[in-house]
């Protein structure tokens, strides 16, 4: 491992001859991440991550490479697996390479650490991680669930299965025998058998809808599309002497319509209401503005006299001014004993936190000096408990193991242990040391605080005081509060007095601006009058109207009307005679157009309704159309329904085999007798290797889903699992796990070598009893020489009875790993 998780630095971990072994070492200092490394070596993933997205964890932190190779023997064949995963300029991670090779008999695996190539290992059966899937699945003959449910057991899940429920435990061996696959089949089978059934529904329907696409149908429709296709001909000839009298008939009416429109023109010349009024209104309007603005004049010379007196009466604001200073140095002057009497107190505030600090502070030295003596005391300790430890392994008569020199007596073990006392005098030398710092930097605060205070305190007064000089300094001037009083009244009366004149202008302006507005109205007035006088009259210029006399708005409109009136009269027996030759005209066309109805109606079509001579073409053009439509249509219906019929017998097929497969794959058939088979088999060999472990007083039943132990010794008493104690349920779960790998080998889709089992448990939780039981259990499963053996705890009392340890300790940099033991 190289920049893997906490091992930044390159390590490796040699198992060889480790037939039982345990990881060691403290919480955190990457015991688990030895089985990570062996898991995401083979899988590309580890339990705790949550699936092959959280590959990010792979890296250690600021590292941006992480290599992870592992050399493993399946089924006689040696193979080794390499991951190398990076992380790129924008952050994100990814897997680099990845490889699995066949190694040669005889390979000297220390070679490895020389910096060899892939090529060099042996046989590639993968190159890339999307092959190693494949290629790992065939070496070890499990995939990821089945190997971390028989091989490396993560952390807290060691007793699932056996705690777990019915429902549970069914998915979980369906997940672990490959069995979703004929669940699967079935969903695929019954979903095509539905959608089968579904399109025979549509086909049906679709048949039904084509029923009428007979080949009698067919043949009529042919017939019909002979008989408009003579008609379209019929009315084409036809059409040109009916658009001749129409053509005639429409220049007689446009002649009449014109004549008709001139006398309306006429007709429309009439003389507007109030065109007299217009022009006076627009003179009086002139008079009322110039006198507006004789009255604005007057009034902004009165403004202006006023302005210039209140120019000459002085400034205000400099007044005001003047008059604020001496009522800001009576209130300076009164806050001056006030400010002197709050930094006196803030002064003697600060003097007591400073002290009650120092006080603090040399209480803290002490209790450090205590916790610093407590440390020595915990070191010396230490070494004596280590001493005491040795003495287990001495026997009189024999050579120390440490100094080679013969025992003649061995001391007596002591009890108690010299580091728990001096632990437990630390903890209350480090809970004093605590308390005296705590007491000492909140002293120190509050000192702080004070003395923040008291500067701001001072420099407030300071500020007062020159601010007091500077206000007393702007007054020497000064007439007096009761000599500024009264000019300003003056200035606030002459002030008074500019308004009311500017109020004056105000009100005539306006008056201006509303006399200016009424003339501009009456003017506009005048010029809409001649505006609908040019409009009336150039509606009819055309027919020769008089001159109009511009200056006389009246007497142009009744010239005008006259001459309209004249030329109406004219125009009323010219339009008479021009209606009489319209109708006659229209006799002619209502009669040629009968006779092209005429062949519509002998067709069996009703007469078309437009009256425009391209209607009538249109609409026999139309009927042949629509024949010719319904012709075409039936045709392809009737092949339509062929097809259907072709389709349907398809789909009877399809629903009836994808049906019968489905009857025969459901949960309640297939796949629960294999499932039933298969916890058959789990728990009788459970049951036998539970017997193996416990001396022959446990045995491992089912009942409808349920696990219960069966005890020998009580009888033959059957206990649920959930009533077992922690060395029991340890004991049941180690029975199921091996069961599990022996059972997955035969019935699993692929053949797989199990022989490992690691077991990745705190154990910290148990109690001396129940861990006796525990490492008891793991020696007799070692004791059996069929697989290697392998823990992962913390708890010393069991690590000490492991003949093989792997030791790992972090430091700030990396963890290592150190091998103890035979």
């Amino acid at each position: 491992m190289a920049g893997f998780t906490v091992f930044r630095d390159e390590t490796t971990v040699d198992f060889t001859d480790a037939d039982y072994f345990a990881l060691v070492g403290p919480t955190g200092s990457g015991k688990s991440t030895v089985l990570d490394a062996i898991c995401f070596a083979l899988y590309g993933t580890v339990p705790r991550w949550g699936g092959t997205r959280g590959i990010g964890n792979a890296l250690a932190p600021s590292a941006t490479e992480a290599r992870v190779r592992l050399v493993f023997e399946s089924a006689g064949a040696r193979y080794v697996a390499t991951r190398v995963v990076r992380r790129d300029g924008r952050g994100n991670v990814k897997t680099a390479g990845a490889g699995l090779q066949l190694m040669p008999p005889g390979f000297d695996v220390t070679r490895l650490d020389t910096g060899m190539s892939l090529e060099d290992l042996g046989d590639v059966l993968a190159g890339t991680p999307a092959e190693m899937d494949e290629a790992v699945v065939s070496a070890v003959g499990l995939p990821y669930e089945q190997f971390t449910s028989c091989v490396v057991l993560p952390q807290g899940q060691f007793a699932d299965f056996l705690h777990a429920k019915p429902a549970t435990r069914q998915q979980i061996l369906v997940n672990l025998l490959g069995l979703h696959v004929y669940e699967e089949v079935q969903t695929r089978a019954s979903a095509r058998a539905s959608k089968a059934e579904n399109q025979l529904q549509i086909v049906d329907q679709n048949l039904d809808a084509l029923a009428d696409a007979s080949d009698e149908a067919v043949e009529q429709a042919a017939d019909r599309l002979a008989a408009m296709r003579e008609l379209t001909a019929a009315v084409e000839q036809a059409v040109p002497r009916l658009r001749e009298v129409r053509d005639k008939e429409t220049e007689l009416a446009a002649a009449r319509d014109a004549i008709a429109q001139e006398l309306a023109a006429l007709s429309g010349v009439r003389t507007p209401s109030g065109s007299a009024q217009v022009a006076q209104a627009a003179a009086a309007a002139r008079t009322g503005a110039e006198a507006a603005s004789a009255a604005v004049r007057s009034a902004e010379e009165r403004e202006e006299k006023v302005r210039g007196e209140l120019a000459a009466a002085g400034d205000a604001g400099s007044l005001g001014l003047m008059l604020d200073r001496h009522i800001e140095f009576d209130r300076l002057t009164g806050q001056a004993e006030w400010f002197q009497g709050e930094v006196s107190v803030a002064e003697v505030e600060y003097k007591d936190a400073v002290s009650a600090a120092e006080l603090a502070q040399h209480a803290h030295l002490g209790a450090e000096q205590l916790l610093e003596q407590a440390r020595l005391d915990y070191s010396e300790a230490q070494t004596v408990d280590r001493a005491i430890a040795l003495r287990a392994h001495l026997t009189a008569g024999h050579d120390c193991p440490v100094c080679a020199q013969p025992v003649t007596t061995v001391p007596a073990m002591p009890e108690g242990s010299a580091v728990q006392a001096a632990e437990r005098q630390g903890k209350a030398a480090r809970a004093a040391a605590d308390v005296a710092a705590k007491a000492w930097k909140q002293r120190d605060a509050v000192a702080r605080e004070l003395e923040r205070g008291l500067d701001r305190k001072r420099a407030q007064f300071e500020h007062h005081k020159s601010r007091l000089a500077e206000v007393k300094a702007a007054l020497a001037d000064s007439p007096g509060q009761d000599a500024l009083k009264a000019q300003l009244a003056e200035l606030t009366r002459l002030q008074r007095k500019l308004d009311d004149a500017g109020a004056e202008v105000r009100t005539a302006r306006e008056a201006q601006r509303r006399a200016q507005r009424a003339v501009a109205v009456a003017e506009d007035q005048q010029r809409t009058a001649w505006r609908s006088f040019d409009t009336v009259r150039d509606a009819v210029a055309r027919f020769g109207p008089p001159p109009a006399d511009r200056d006389d708005l009246a007497g142009a409109w009744t010239a005008l009307v006259g001459w309209a009136q004249e030329s109406a009269r004219q125009r009323e027996t010219a339009r008479a005679e021009a209606a009489a030759a319209v109708e006659t005209a229209a006799g002619q066309t209502r009669q040629a157009r009968a006779e092209v109805l005429t062949l519509f109606t002998d067709a069996g079509l009703d007469a078309p309704s437009g009256n425009a001579d391209a209607d009538l073409i249109r609409a026999a053009a139309v009927a042949a159309e629509r024949a010719e439509g319904a012709w075409q249509r039936l045709h392809e219906r009737q092949q339509q329904a062929q097809a259907y019929a072709e389709q349907r017998a398809d789909l009877v097929r399809t629903h009836r085999v994808a049906k019968s497969l489905s009857g025969h794959l459901r949960a309640n058939n297939f796949e629960r007798w294999l499932l039933e088979e298969a916890l058959d088999l789990l728990v009788s060999g459970a049951s036998r290797i539970l017997r193996e472990l416990t001396g022959e007083q446990y045995e491992l039943m089912h009942d409808k889903g349920e696990f219960y132990v069966i005890d020998q010794h009580d009888a033959g008493l059957r206990r649920g699992v959930r009533t077992l104690s922690g060395g029991e349920t340890f004991q049941a779960s180690l029975a199921l796990a091996l069961a599990l790998s022996e059972q997955l080998a035969g019935m699993s889709t692929t053949a797989a070598s199990l022989e490992s089992i690691v077991l990745d448990e705190g154990f910290g939780t148990l109690d001396s009893g129940t861990l006796d039981v525990v490492a008891a259990t793991l020696e007799n499963l070692a004791a059996r020489g069929d697989r290697m053996v392998g823990v992962v705890t913390h708890v010393h009392a069991l690590a000490e009875r492991v003949p093989v340890r792997f030791e790992v300790h972090k430091d700030a940099r990396t963890a290592h790993v150190e091998r103890v033991g035979l």
